[in-house]
């Protein structure tokens, strides 16, 4: 069953329709609510509280063209511009649906709808919207690619990013989950000659295998059991822009032979089809996964990986950015404080010492996790150790740690054995009580 809390808004004009819907949401634990035309959408989504959106782009007052929906749309990517939204169109309205994923959608479903593959849309686009609300992302000019991190980890990344966005090649981000590697990809978009032209992403690994094909290079009706009508596809859709696809290493020999061919010659073949199209897509590609490791073993091709490649990036995991762990804390206690009303705005310093001296196995995505859940258990303004909730401060024995992370855990630790005094944990330390306290005050610069 989905987890409960997710909350869809299904905006269609039909009565049956949003019933329909309703019957199968709301037997996978979702709730929902219904809105008749585009004004009641958007007073529904104004009150709050909306997590996903059902959009159909065709009401009554204009049966054909698709523009009350469109216009809605539009409005939605402005005010509520991380919220999903997936549109529903008619048999026969690709091109419609893809002036709909240009202008923001995250996906579309064809009516009469397949119950299957609506709630995996809907539970992949919820989990990466949460995932996205959480995790920290571009800070406010995108443009400019302000990601917060100072560390030299991080500035070599972005010199990286600087030098080879305007280039039209591919590009391969490796590093753990968790890192923000699709803010990377982003943020290489916004940066390069196509940043006007559309951005789709695809996620391999929440895709089942036998849709990847499909969801890429698209379908003709009757190509198999379920393919009731055509459907474009993701390179289509990006065409003159950049296609994000997340975790390549999950795609099958077959698929890896597929995307080879259309990075060499730029031409795709929906499935079922005899048709060649040609498009022009900037391939950004990520994994977590060791490719040279699934190459070793029969798993993933040589040649598609040269070229994935032309440039790769690897992402610095969490642990190895020394005080980003602070910067990034304190803007996802600013950013949780505002999204759930909670007067919290700062740490305590045993909460500082807590976070430097965690090893964030989640990265940055646990982090954000962990703040979210502290800001909304804290009692007053502050956030303390007890609420982060961390447990054991470091899991890697101090021979692996750099000599600035060993003194965080060493600080944090001395806190936690002598309960949040301060002062008894500068006598544990062996340190006198103002190099004590110029130590911990260096945790928050």
């Amino acid at each position: 069953m989905a987890d409960p809390g997710g909350t869809i808004l299904i905006a269609d004009d039909q009565a049956d329709i949003r019933e329909a819907l309703v019957l199968v949401l709301r037997a996978e634990g979702f709730a929902t609510l219904g809105a008749a035309s585009p004004a009641e959408a958007a007073l529904l989504l104004d009150a709050g509280g909306i997590d996903a959106l059902l959009l159909d782009l065709n009401f009554t007052t204009d049966t054909t063209s698709g523009d009350d929906g469109m216009r809605l749309l539009a409005s939605v990517k402005i005010i509520h511009p991380t919220l999903p939204v997936v549109v529903l169109t008619g048999w026969g309205s690709i091109d419609l649906a893809v002036r709909a994923l240009r202008a923001g959608a995250a996906d579309f479903l064809e009516k009469p709808w397949e119950n299957t593959r609506l709630l995996t849309v809907l539970r992949t686009q919820l989990a990466l919207s949460r995932a996205r609300g959480t995790a920290v992302s571009l800070t406010h000019q995108p443009v400019q690619g302000d990601i917060i991190g100072t560390s030299a980890a991080m500035r070599a990344v972005l010199t990286t990013v600087a030098k080879i966005a305007p280039a039209d090649v591919p590009v391969l981000i490796t590093g753990e989950s968790g890192t923000g590697k699709g803010v990377i990809a982003r943020h290489i978009a916004a940066l390069s000659r196509r940043a006007d032209k559309p951005f789709i992403t695809l996620d391999l690994g929440s895709v089942p295998e036998t849709l990847i094909e499909s969801e890429l290079f698209g379908h003709v009706r009757g190509a198999f059991t379920d393919a009731k009508s055509d459907r474009i596809g993701r390179f289509e859709i990006a065409d003159g822009g950049t296609l994000f696809l997340d975790e390549i290493g999950n795609a099958s020999l077959a698929t890896q032979a597929r995307l080879l061919s259309v990075l060499e010659d730029g031409i795709i073949t929906r499935v079922g089809d005899t048709k060649p199209r040609r498009v022009d897509v900037r391939v950004i590609a990520a994994t977590n996964a060791d490719l040279n490791h699934l190459i070793d073993h029969g798993r993933f091709r040589r040649d598609l990986l040269f070229r994935l490649n032309t440039v790769e990036i690897s992402l610095p995991p969490l642990r190895a950015r020394g005080d980003d762990v602070l910067l990034l804390a304190s803007h996802c206690l600013t950013a949780s404080a505002a999204r759930h009303g909670r007067a919290v705005t700062d740490f305590a310093p045993d909460a500082l010492a807590a976070l430097a001296g965690h090893t964030w196995p989640g990265n940055v995505r646990e982090l954000a996790h962990v703040v979210e859940r502290a800001v909304l258990f804290a009692d007053g303004n502050t956030i303390t150790q007890a609420h982060l909730r961390l447990g054991p401060a470091a899991a890697a024995p101090l021979e692996r740690m750099t000599l600035d992370q060993a003194e965080r855990y060493l600080i944090q630790r001395a806190l936690a054995e002598a309960g949040g005094d301060g002062e008894a944990a500068a006598k544990r330390l062996g340190l006198s009580r103002s190099a004590y306290y110029r130590r911990l005050a260096q945790l928050r610069t």
